[in-house]
């Protein structure tokens, strides 16, 4: 039987005739209808069969068929640049731009990136990895065009979700106002990863039901040109559209702010008619200045299970095309965010000042899970962590206890509202910074490796990383004692549920000593703490050598402002080397902090940090990327062997 909701049987076994014809986007522009469709077909079967194995994102991808194969029909990438929006939907783009043969290494260490990447091709004409930034970048593109005297098109591709996000609105502003040759296709879908919020939501839903918009505009245009205008009454003929529009269609005028903005608005259109979307990318073309094109889509088409549960075919793990189960690892533990989930419902039922927000990530940060048992507690503001932020600044400063959950890579975002609004005005605001470390298979654009550089230097910033899921309840709880602004970073998946002794009372500023040694001691910061003890049980092993006798030292650092200052120079004074362990950027990092708290302290002890050197981590495992920077207990155990040998050996 063919899995649910796809048109043929997928096996890789299967020839795709079609598609293997395919190596660059000239080889699109001949076929006919029934070609097209045929190839279409195989492109979904490619990418069910590869996100299977790989995961990534089924659903947004398998909705962009069409699309992708009509604005590589109408236009001349990589001369006409075609920008993505986040990027994530690029997978279609990818097959159709010469990397069909290696799409099999989709989001594998070395293999092709699962967002749109400059040093991969030259038809990737952006990076991105972030949402709202494409209308920004193409208007850039599109002035850099015009100064030098160019012709080529440039078209930014952003879904629904985007229009959530500020920058999207402040690039359209702007692109109205310089009035350049630019396309935007507003890929339309009804989500971002969960069903999209707010006005701009209702507003595209209002926008969706009124498919007679250009009808009446070109209707109103007739009449205009028939009335018996001079030359120069003529140029008021363009701004005198809207007025028309609304005149003899006043029912479609919701229409109108596309229009507002300086776009001409063409659509919707259905995403999925290949001819309907050439016809209409065409008229785009030829038009002066800005123009939008809405298409509508729906997410995960042509595979059942996807178009059924798009929320979880957006970004997914490894599945079973037969019936579209996720796989899941055997006697995996809760999560980090499992248990940040438990402990903010937790704190939620004790204290009803306590509200949850996310920037359109209820899912990932398992927030769904607080908007089910507080439902009038919980914000989702939509793709706008900046707002989030500010939003949670002005709850707190009216007596709430707001809890922002953002992913690290995404928290960067609002930097300002970080400063200016929470730390400037001491405002108890916690962060919950999920996916802090290294991500895996999202590559650069995901990884959380720079978030304690950019928010130790604020003062009164007290910054928490628990070592294991059962720290972050009473993290939290602390958190929540606070009266100033407070950060609680968490990895990305789980601990490795080593046997300890429960956590240790969380004091403000306070290590938790795990292994009293000599000679090393071992400050480990969050999840490293289990590189550090499975380092300490291979030298105590014997594997490398007889130190049952000379053992190091570790500490879970727990916090990084403030530093245990007296943890470290009491360790800087007894122990002939400090190690530091961090998933971060080793530039402005927790080992910053600490030599810096011993410079201070006048303190000379030798400390050997790792953590992530100067380079943007690709897609690969995450064991993998924690190999790759010493991240690992073997690597660590013979650093440590080798010093305590030559410590014996002087």
């Amino acid at each position: 039987m063919p899995p649910p909701g796809l048109p043929r049987t997928v096996h890789e076994s299967e020839a795709r005739d079609m598609l293997e014809k395919i190596n660059s986007p000239a080889d699109i522009k001949g076929l006919d209808r029934d070609e097209l469709a045929l190839l279409a077909r195989e492109i979904r079967d490619l990418l069910v069969v590869t996100c299977s194995r790989n995961g990534g994102h089924l659903a947004p991808n398998l909705g962009v068929v069409e699309l992708t194969l009509a604005l590589h029909r109408v236009f001349d990438a990589p001369a006409d640049k075609i920008l993505w929006d986040v990027s994530h939907q690029s997978y279609v783009h990818k097959i159709l731009t010469g990397r069909r043969e290696r799409f099999s290494t989709l989001r594998r260490g070395g293999g092709i990136s699962g967002f749109s990447m400059r040093a991969e091709s030259p038809y990737d004409a952006f990076g991105a990895g972030h949402a709202s930034t494409s209308v920004s970048a193409a208007l850039g593109m599109a002035i850099a065009r015009d100064r030098r005297g160019g012709s080529e098109r440039v078209v930014a591709v952003l879904g629904d979700g985007a229009l959530t996000g500020g920058l999207a609105y402040e690039a359209l502003n702007n692109a109205g106002q310089l009035q350049s040759n630019l396309i935007v296709v507003l890929n339309d879908n009804e989500m971002s990863i969960a069903p999209n919020v707010g006005s701009i939501a209702s507003y595209l839903s209002v926008l969706r039901s009124k498919p007679l918009v250009n009808y009446a505009r070109e209707k109103a245009k007739d009449v205009l040109h028939h009335l018996p205008f001079g030359g120069t009454a003529r140029k008021a003929i363009a701004s005198a559209e809207v007025a028309a529009v609304r005149f003899v269609a006043p029912a479609e005028k919701t229409a109108v702010i596309f229009e507002e903005l300086g776009f001409r608005y063409l659509g919707p259109f259905d995403g999925h008619h290949l001819e309907t979307v050439e016809a209409a990318l065409h008229a785009a073309a030829g038009i002066d200045g800005p123009v939008l094109v809405h298409v509508r889509t729906v997410k995960g088409k042509g595979y059942e299970p996807a178009e059924r549960d798009a929320r979880t075919f957006h970004g997914c793990g490894a599945f079973d095309i037969e019936n579209g189960k996720l796989e899941m690892k055997e006697g995996a533990r809760p999560t980090f965010s499992d248990a940040f989930a438990r402990a903010l419902i937790d704190a939620a039922e004790g204290d009803e000042r306590v509200i949850a927000i996310t920037a359109a990530m209820p899912d990932g940060t398992k927030l769904s899970q607080f908007a089910q048992r507080f439902p009038n507690r919980y914000f989702d503001v939509g793709i706008a962590e900046a707002h989030a932020v500010c939003f949670a600044a002005g709850a707190a400063a009216d007596g709430l206890r707001p809890v922002c959950a953002i992913y690290s890579t995404f928290l960067q975002r609002a930097y300002d509202q970080i400063v200016h609004d929470v730390a400037v005005q001491e405002l108890p605001v916690i962060f919950a910074i999920d996916r802090a470390g290294v991500v895996g298979d999202d590559g650069p654009t995901h990884m959380g490796l720079y978030d304690i550089a950019y928010l130790r230097t604020l003062p009164n910033f007290t910054i928490l990383a628990p070592r294991c899921e059962e720290e972050l309840q009473p993290m939290l709880e602390f958190a929540l004692s606070c009266d100033r602004p407070v950060a609680i970073r968490y990895p990305r998946g789980s601990s490795s549920g080593r046997t300890l002794d429960p956590p240790a009372p969380i004091e403000r500023g306070k290590s938790e000593l795990l292994r009293a040694g000599s000679g090393v001691a071992i400050f480990a910061l969050g999840n490293t703490v289990d590189v550090a003890l499975d380092a300490y049980a291979l030298l105590e092993s014997g594997e490398y050598g007889d130190f049952r006798t000379a053992l190091p030292t570790v500490y879970s650092a727990r916090f990084v402002a403030p530093i245990d200052r007296k943890a470290l120079l009491a360790c800087a004074r007894s122990h002939d080397l400090l190690i530091t362990l961090e998933e971060h950027s080793l530039a402005g990092g927790f080992g910053s902090a600490v030599l810096e708290a011993l410079a201070d302290a006048g303190e000379r002890v030798p400390v050997e940090r790792i953590g992530v050197g100067e380079t943007f981590l690709q897609a690969d495992t995450q064991a993998r990327q924690r190999s790759a920077v010493g991240l690992d207990a073997r690597v660590l155990a013979r650093r440590i062997a080798a010093c305590l040998v030559g410590a014996t050996a002087s």
